[in-house]
């Protein structure tokens, strides 16, 4: 009997280790899929949106009045920033062609598709900036052909040999966004009182072409835990207002909460910098996070702001020490580049660590790969009610 029962207790302490084994291998097979809106489980619940504020992504019909106005009035330091917005207008051709693929490669691979539309995302930001700015309709259409250009072309994206296979994703959550800037001013800020005049049919065939670029390629973002979630998360809430889908904004808010701690620990630190060796992927991580909590705090949410005690301010503080060289790594200086998501951060935060940043470059411009939107220091410094 006594033997019976000992094995009986072997044989089941056998089968729970083995399930616990399994278990374990599934849950490592797991932590590479891609982050299917079903799966996300939000760290924070971000408060129910039942109206979107328009414009809504990173401005407002008062905040671009107020740098417009700022501007034409002759208010030396907006027009500085503003200078760049025009820079980047005259440096940058309207695009001649469209593309039904863009082909991209990771690891700075390029091709000329895959930088027209990193081009194209941002000149068509900058068009909107300068059309609520002057009211001249030639800058709204155009924005508009532009915005009607890519999603009436778009079909897919391709992948060079060698790469990654889910690098489209990481590109459609860099350009989608700033398209989605753009388009949100287009479609609602109204300059000296009139409206651009984006067409319905337009609208609905854009409407089109956030759902290609989300459904097919932003909701394959892998678990990386990096900068790829962060931007994914940012992507998808600015996806969401323009939509007015609560759903999808709901999506990347988790996403957001789920990463901000895994990439920025509690002290602030971010393992990315040093694992990259570089000064650009970690910024990445902070510009989408920075981005992601303009988007809710227009909404009337600061809640990725406060997040875990300011954790994102303490990534900033981080950055701080980056620039300082006295991290375990020594990448960065005071020359490397500052991303446009620093002054976002510093008019919520007003830190010293984040005014040294901002004033190493000010001010701020585009990222010189162009993964996101700039001109931060025109529509954001030391503007009030962002």
């Amino acid at each position: 009997m006594k033997k019976t029962i000992n094995s009986l207790l072997l044989c089941m302490t056998t089968f729970a280790m083995a399930t616990l084994l399994l278990m374990c291998k599934k849950q490592d097979a797991n932590s590479m899929k891609p982050l299917s809106d079903k799966s996300l489980v939000a760290a924070a619940a971000a408060p129910q949106i039942v109206t979107f504020v328009h414009p809504g992504v990173l401005n407002t019909q008062a905040s671009l009045d107020l740098v417009g106005s700022q501007v034409n009035g002759g208010e030396a330091v907006r027009s500085a920033a503003y200078q760049k917005v025009l820079d980047y207008v005259n440096n940058n051709a309207l695009p001649t062609k469209f593309w039904e693929t863009v082909t991209v490669g990771s690891n700075g691979a390029t091709t000329e598709s895959k930088s027209q539309i990193r081009k194209d995302a941002i000149l068509a930001y900058a068009l909107a900036l300068r059309w609520a700015k002057t009211g001249t309709a030639t800058y709204a259409q155009q924005c508009i052909a532009i915005l009607n250009g890519w999603s009436y072309t778009f079909k897919q994206y391709a992948v060079l040999s060698g790469s990654n296979q889910y690098q489209p994703s990481l590109e459609a959550s860099w350009t989608t966004p700033s398209f989605v800037a753009a388009a949100e001013i287009i479609r609602y800020y109204k300059a000296f009182g009139q409206s651009a005049g984006w067409s319905d049919a337009d609208i609905n065939q854009f409407n089109n072409y956030l759902n290609l670029v989300k459904n097919n390629y932003i909701n394959n973002t892998p678990a990386y835990n990096n900068n790829w979630n962060a931007s994914a998360g940012y992507a998808k809430m600015a996806i969401g207002i323009f939509l007015n889908s609560t759903t999808v904004y709901q999506n990347g808010y988790n996403i957001i909460t789920q990463h901000l701690p895994i990439i920025i620990k509690s002290d602030g630190t971010i393992p990315e910098y040093c694992d990259r060796n570089d000064c650009v992927h970690y910024q990445y991580s902070l510009t989408a996070f920075a981005y992601a909590a303009e988007l809710a705090n227009i909404q009337g949410d600061n809640s990725l702001w406060t997040f875990n005690s300011n954790l994102l301010s303490k990534g900033y503080d981080y950055m701080r020490k980056a620039y300082a060289r006295t991290t375990s790594c020594t990448t960065c200086s005071t020359s490397s580049p500052v991303f446009p998501g620093t002054e976002v951060a510093y008019n919520y935060y007003k830190t010293a660590n984040l005014q040294y940043l901002r004033e190493l470059q000010d001010p701020l411009y585009v990222p010189n790969d162009r993964t996101f939107l700039g001109f931060t220091s025109y529509t954001h410094f030391n503007v009030p009610g962002l």
